[in-house]
């Protein structure tokens, strides 16, 4: 498991289609981003889907997977967002 502070929050947002998270997991893979935990449903059509990621092994930085999921994501016609985990929590706390 990652380390304290050693881990990103993926939301992706979007019309269904075959492959949504075959791509956005091949992404994460080449980049060596371990996949956590994930939740995806479909609402009406509408894919959305959390993943929590371990980026202590990564070979990327922060600032350029964010670029590379956005570009994946205007190629699939989704809305993906990465923040790492300290943002998420202090953006989310009570």
């Amino acid at each position: 498991m990652g380390e304290e502070g050693k881990k990103i929050i993926i939301t992706v947002l979007g019309h269904d289609r075959v492959g949504i998270i075959a791509a956005i997991s091949a992404c994460l893979a080449e980049k060596r981003i371990n996949i956590l935990d994930i939740n995806q449903t479909i609402l009406q059509g509408f894919f959305t889907m959390v993943m929590v990621c371990d980026i202590s092994a990564r070979t990327i930085e922060i600032a350029d997977l964010r670029e590379i999921l956005n570009q994946k994501g205007q190629e699939l016609e989704l809305q993906i967002t990465v923040q790492h985990e300290d943002i998420f929590r202090y953006m989310h706390r009570i």
